[in-house]
């Protein structure tokens, strides 16, 4: 078995989730995205080639609309992330231009990608994105998916753009530091697991839920999408979203978060 030092990456895909970009009031923590874009523009001047799968356009556009919490419902789920990507991409436009980096924005529906030649397009898309320096910021379109047809969260749409795109890792910043043999909200002696080199039942069943109000994937959904990865020979981290810096670490080999090992190529 290899370990994380040995892992070698070049195409990075990073989801962040909607507690990690947003404050407890529910707007947006501007300080960190200043923190991830500057991270992000300095691998990509590196030569990691980056997309950004970021959540929060529903509860950036609650926030904006003075909602008193997010909404539950369809249309008002779409209507929020209608006000709420907006205000998202012009924030990340703006922090990555001074950082001297172009954005795109990508916002797909799952039903759309349902036949080869959308897929192709989608990959040319992504590709061409890459070849001319670009960091695409992609999203699901809220605004007219449905729960039925979509992607449900993000943890499941970054593990398909990891896919799609043939990334070497995918890293998920997340509100809790990795995946635990219980708890850790409920259980102080819960323990972190820091590598994982398959997912079983019994590795599905310690995912518990997650307790924020703001995002809509629990540890469960983390998991499902490593293991979907691993047997596509993707490497998976999951790992807190406090500090933007740590996918350094991550890159270094260093031990953090909870390492999934995709299956040697």
């Amino acid at each position: 078995m290899y370990s994380r030092k040995d892992i070698k990456v070049k195409r990075l895909v990073i989801k962040i989730g909607t507690t990690s970009l947003t404050l407890d009031n529910g707007k947006l923590d501007l300080r960190k995205i200043d923190r991830l874009a500057w991270v992000i523009s300095d691998l990509r001047n590196k030569g990691y080639e980056i997309i950004l799968v970021s959540s929060g356009s529903i509860a950036v556009g609650a926030a904006r609309l003075k909602l008193p919490e997010r909404p539950r419902d369809i249309k008002g789920k779409q209507a929020s992330s209608s006000v709420g990507q907006a205000i998202l991409m012009q924030i990340y436009e703006s922090m990555f231009t001074q950082y001297n980096q172009i954005v795109s924005q990508i916002l797909i529906t799952k039903d759309e990608l349902s036949n080869n030649e959308r897929i192709i397009n989608a990959r040319n898309t992504f590709f061409t994105l890459i070849e001319w320096s670009v960091i695409p910021i992609v999203n699901e379109n809220d605004t007219i998916s449905i729960e039925e047809l979509g992607f449900s969260d993000n943890d499941s749409l970054s593990a398909y753009v990891a896919e799609l795109i043939e990334s070497d890792m995918l890293i998920i910043l997340s509100d809790i530091d990795g995946l635990y043999d219980s708890d850790p909200r409920k259980n102080p002696d819960a323990k972190l697991i820091r590598s994982l080199y398959s997912i079983d039942g019994y590795i599905e069943s310690m995912a518990g839920d997650s307790s924020s109000s703001l995002g809509t994937g629990g540890m469960a959904t983390k998991i499902a999408a490593a293991k979907t990865l691993s047997e596509k020979g993707i490497h998976t981290v999951i790992t807190s979203g406090k500090d933007p810096h740590i996918i350094y670490d991550i890159l270094d080999g260093k031990d953090v978060g909870t390492f999934i090992f995709g299956k040697e190529r």
